[in-house]
């Protein structure tokens, strides 16, 4: 909301980019705002989406729409992972609010551009950490700190081992 700085009552121009999968779920979850553009390049795993917004300008590539849908206000990327810091540095540079699943980046440095276009053209951003931001991880992580699973010595993820030491 903090977005759009006119009366909270107006609704916010929103595009999503990458409307399949987790995007179709941001999508609903901004459905009460203006859908002004969807972009996915599959037409078929994004049809549904496309279905359900037919006032939506409809694209494939992301540039085209950043390039011709003037009225974004925001975009919410939800493409695949690789995609993310790209996308969200093209919208950002088009001075579009973002809203972008995690992982934001991929490399520290991504994530150190990413901040800085942020502050060079003022857009508000956020990333999708719902997941890992709920009552249930907070839980295991006091559970951890508290020994009740005992000592904490090697972590998998994503299959690469991370050692822990005290």
């Amino acid at each position: 909301r903090a977005a759009k700085a006119q009366s909270p009552n107006e609704k916010l121009n929103i595009a999503v980019i990458g409307i399949g999968g987790m995007g179709a779920t941001n999508l609903r979850n901004v459905a009460g705002e203006n859908i002004v553009a969807l972009c996915d390049v599959d037409e078929v795993y994004a049809a549904k989406a496309f279905e359900a917004f037919p006032q939506a300008a409809r694209f494939k590539d992301y540039r085209e729409m950043l390039a011709k849908q003037k009225n974004i206000d925001a975009v919410v990327i939800a493409t695949p992972d690789h995609t993310h810091a790209v996308i969200a540095a093209a919208c950002m540079r088009a001075k579009r609010h973002v809203y972008c699943q995690k992982p934001l980046t991929h490399e520290v440095y991504e994530a150190r551009r990413l901040a800085e276009i942020a502050k060079e053209t003022g857009v508000v951003t956020q990333m999708g950490i719902q997941g890992h931001s709920g009552e249930g991880i907070r839980l295991v992580r006091e559970w951890i700190q508290a020994g009740g699973i005992g000592e904490v010595r090697e972590v998998e993820a994503e299959g690469q081992e991370h050692h822990h030491g005290r």
